[in-house]
């Protein structure tokens, strides 16, 4: 009988999309263009988080988007609505972005000219943790109502990302959150993460995001 061989294809795709991130990310840093992947559950508020954060900075830096769904232009349009560049991805079924389609992206929005473009992957905390888009920082959102667990249950998100924002700050007296249990979860998981606390709805902590954000970006085009 011959022996049944076993194929690595995961591995195999990771590595795949490894080299085309890593041609993004050499192509966007001669460009100087800063590109951050921003992962969250659905209803996180990452839409938005970006429009918020678009209102802070736009005198400053030129801002795009590239928005990822299953199937739908509502969040692009939102974007779109702002004066902002919007790209819309619809990955028909795939629960996140990888290189190859944010690589698509880029070209149809023509990336020269931008300091700053924002990655709105697919709703998702387990697709995206592991998947290299090209962005120079990633992030990921916890949004309040979803509750102080979910380092415990998605660590693998929470350990691969270079900030966490915890939105939804507003809703904290309506809910059992402990913020402090989240945080000691989450630098256990990755002692160097920032985190930033913010509310969408009322500013709150806006401001101290958003100039953390620029700096990341000046230093990067330095």
């Amino acid at each position: 009988m011959d022996e049944v061989r076993l194929i690595e294809v995961k591995e195999g795709i990771l590595a795949d999309n490894k080299k085309t991130a890593e041609a993004l990310k050499q192509s966007l840093k001669s460009k100087k263009v800063f590109m951050v992947n921003l992962m969250a559950s659905p209803g996180s508020g990452k839409t938005s988080l970006i429009l918020k954060t678009i209102e802070a900075l736009r005198k400053d830096l030129t801002i795009g988007v590239i928005e990822a769904d299953l199937d739908s232009k509502v969040d692009s349009e939102k974007i779109a609505a702002q004066g902002i560049k919007a790209v819309q991805l619809k990955t028909g079924g795939f629960c996140h972005v990888d290189a190859t389609m944010v690589a698509k992206g880029l070209d149809a929005m023509n990336p020269d000219g931008f300091d700053l473009i924002f990655i709105e992957n697919v709703g998702n905390l387990v697709c995206p943790a592991e998947v290299d888009t090209g962005a120079a920082l990633d992030a990921v959102i916890l949004s309040v109502p979803e509750g102080d667990d979910k380092p415990l249950k998605y660590p693998v998100i929470f350990a691969a990302v270079d900030v966490l924002v915890v939105n939804k700050m507003d809703f904290m007296e309506l809910c059992d959150f402990n913020l402090e249990a989240m945080k000691e979860r989450v630098r256990a998981l990755n002692p160097g993460i920032a985190i930033f606390e913010v509310s969408s709805r009322t500013g709150q902590g806006v401001e101290e995001w958003s100039n953390w954000l620029k700096n990341k970006v000046r230093e990067y085009q330095a």
